[in-house]
């Protein structure tokens, strides 16, 4: 089988590395296949997209020499997760799709995106254009909600991806969105929560479900005069 590298993006100071421990923790225990774990900051050259909304800086996933550099060759699978995202189950049978590109559907509430940036997965080699033709005129040229984002480009370039669909259907719900099946409760069938709109799990933390799968995988904090 091809290999798997999940990758999370980090930059800013919204998170700490409380959320890569959590992260990388919950991958590991529910992750049954080998895989790489790769904290990836922007490129230099795309440290602009970051003051910006819209995450486009991701794309960079896209480019062949990002994906050589962080040893996905061609044919492996690449995932994109968002940091925030919560792991409650199984996720192997999530990544074991023979698409070249995948992509959470059906979790946005009043955005008309089809598609939802939090989880995503490409093979590598597959259409680089997606991010050589990443330009600010361009992103801004194809339909977008509030802002330019990833989403939308993916969506105006990749108009017939396959895709998760949040809910029942994949087990990947996006929380109080679309697919979730209403008041805080994790779902029994859930394998991967994620929080779109910069919303923040700690905020939650008096959920049950989000101390056990989540809160208790941070990093510990340093003795006192460490």
């Amino acid at each position: 089988m091809a290999g798997l590298t999940i990758v999370t993006w980090l930059w800013g100071t919204k998170y700490g590395p409380e959320y890569v421990s959590r992260l990388e923790t919950g991958c590991r225990r529910q992750i049954g296949q080998p895989f790489n774990f790769v904290v990836a900051e922007p490129h230099p050259a795309d440290i602009w997209w970051t003051e910006r909304p819209g995450c486009l800086a991701r794309v960079r996933m896209f480019d062949p020499e990002w994906q050589a550099a962080n040893g996905i060759g061609p044919g492996d699978r690449a995932v994109c997760m968002d940091l925030d995202s919560i792991v409650t189950g199984p996720l192997d049978p999530l990544f074991d799709r023979p698409e070249p590109f995948v992509i959470l559907g059906g979790a946005n509430a009043s955005n008309p995106c089809p598609f939802n940036g939090s989880l995503w997965m490409i093979r590598g080699g597959y259409a680089p254009e997606t991010f050589y033709d990443l330009t600010a005129e361009a992103v801004a040229a194809v339909p977008f909600y509030e802002f330019p984002d990833d989403q939308a480009w993916f969506a105006a370039r990749h108009p017939d991806a396959a895709t998760w669909q949040a809910g029942r259907e994949s087990g990947v719900y996006a929380f109080g969105k679309p697919g979730w099946p209403g008041g805080t409760d994790l779902p029994a069938d859930a394998r991967l929560v994620v929080f779109p709109g910069w919303r923040d799990p700690a905020k939650f933390a008096d959920l049950p479900w989000v101390r056990r799968h989540w809160l208790q995988f941070g990093i510990a904090p340093e003795p006192a005069g460490s």
